[in-house]
């Protein structure tokens, strides 16, 4: 008998910027949600025939009316939560058009870095708060 491991999901972030760089846009997950009333970085799963930037401009204007004008790679993180596995592609958004809105009746925040070890997270996104922490104080 052989054991097929699950295929992992492959999901894109947005780490997005205000205009002067010093907040971070994150959106609460809903309760009944996979890791719910979590703080996240905007986002959502990537379509097979999709670029990671592609999926991330998509979801990002699906989940949050908003137009990506700038973003560059962040970081990738594969995390296995036991029920599935994800490999997370984060890309920093540092200019985009529009005002953010949760499309999806999430609850949207603007956050000092600072702030962010106040949150509590997916446990697949830690590993960017930590980097976002020690970006911000070297």
């Amino acid at each position: 008998m052989s054991v097929v491991m699950s295929k992992a999901i492959d999901v894109v972030a947005g780490i997005i910027f205000n205009e002067s760089g010093t907040q971070i846009l994150l959106s609460l997950r809903k309760p009944e949600q996979h890791q719910g009333n979590c703080w996240e970085f905007p986002g959502g799963k990537m379509e097979p025939s999709e670029s990671q930037q592609q999926a991330l401009v998509r979801e990002l204007n699906e989940e949050l009316g908003i137009n990506v004008l700038q973003c560059a790679p962040f970081t990738e993180i594969e995390h296995d939560y036991k029920d599935k596995k994800v490999r997370l592609f984060f890309w920093q958004v540092s200019q985009f058009s529009g005002n953010p809105v949760g499309r999806e009746a999430q609850q949207l925040a603007w956050f000092n870095l600072n702030e962010l070890t106040e949150l509590e997270f997916p446990a697949a996104n830690k590993p960017v708060v930590e980097l976002l922490l020690g970006k911000s104080t070297g």
